[in-house]
């Protein structure tokens, strides 16, 4: 738990300097934002780049450690419409708190985008999952033992307590499933449970994850939704199954393997996020 949390004024007046930074910096106004996940890069090679911005070129914005996260803030067009691509995202286990992780979102949300499409890298528990396989979120559970909206709130991004009955948005998701449909993609739906890592779990863990309901376990996304639906943006989120967690057929897993998988599976992600994005700016 972080040991001091700034109050609502400081919290408010570090997220908007960092926004006039990223203003004075480019002139895209973005709609969508994207959160490219662990590997997940060919996404980013579909954007028509205007600007890019380091993380650490940004006040009170936090820096990703992960060797396969890049860590910038990609401005541009995808299929004409105007983004804003997080190429590299901050996990708890890095050492940041839920809220110090979540920064970032805080900043594209005030940047103006309505939607937040999320991908992630997660190992699959349901046992008709295989590796390579797409999963769209239709809920989660939060095991990391953080809320990033712990602490003061501030009552210009949300509300103290704000409804999680529906966090991916409904409409979204039936149009990833219209476009994986149309493009012969094989998209499976079901429950993420985060944890905070960075190591992978035990036999009995995912014995025990897989008991209480969820289908895929990673160590991000959902402090990433949590805010994201405090400050009332629309959240897609798919993850890509890196690795198989069967605890009877359990195998080393490396993180060559894991970017390995999610190589494979960039056609098919990048297919869904390009026409879930066009819908979004045609008002879907």
């Amino acid at each position: 738990m972080e040991a001091n949390i700034p109050d609502a004024a400081t919290q408010l007046a570090r997220v908007t300097e960092s926004a006039a930074v990223v203003r004075s910096r480019t002139s895209v106004k973005p709609q969508v934002g994207l959160i490219l996940g662990t590997g997940l890069g060919r996404l980013a090679r579909e954007i028509d780049v205007h600007d890019e911005i380091e993380y650490e070129d940004l006040p009170h914005f936090p820096v990703s450690t992960v060797e396969s996260h890049h860590g910038r803030l990609l401005f541009g067009t995808l299929r004409g419409v105007p983004v804003v691509a997080m190429q590299g995202r901050m996990h708890v286990y890095e050492g940041y708190s839920a809220r110090e992780a979540t920064i970032p979102v805080r900043v594209l949300a005030t940047l103006g985008i309505k939607a937040l499409l999320i991908s992630t890298a997660c190992g699959g528990m349901n046992p008709l999952f295989r590796r390579g396989d797409l999963m769209l979120l239709t809920d989660h559970i939060n095991l990391q033992g953080q809320n990033p909206l712990v602490g003061p709130n501030v009552k210009e991004w949300g509300p103290r307590f704000p409804d999680m009955s529906e966090p991916y948005d409904v409409a979204l998701r039936k149009v990833a499933l219209q476009v994986a449909m149309k493009e012969g993609i094989r998209l499976e739906r079901g429950v993420y449970v985060a944890v905070v890592g960075p190591c992978l779990e035990t036999k009995a863990e995912y014995r025990f994850l897989r008991g209480i309901g969820a289908d895929v376990v990673g160590m991000s996304t959902v402090p990433e939704v949590i805010v994201a639906r405090h400050m009332g943006l629309r959240v897609m989120a798919i993850g890509v199954i890196t690795d198989e967690c069967f605890p009877d057929a359990l195998e080393e897993v490396t993180l060559a393997l894991v970017l390995e998988a999610a190589d494979a599976a960039e056609p098919q992600l990048t297919a869904i996020i390009c026409g879930v994005t066009e819908t979004i700016s045609a008002g879907a």
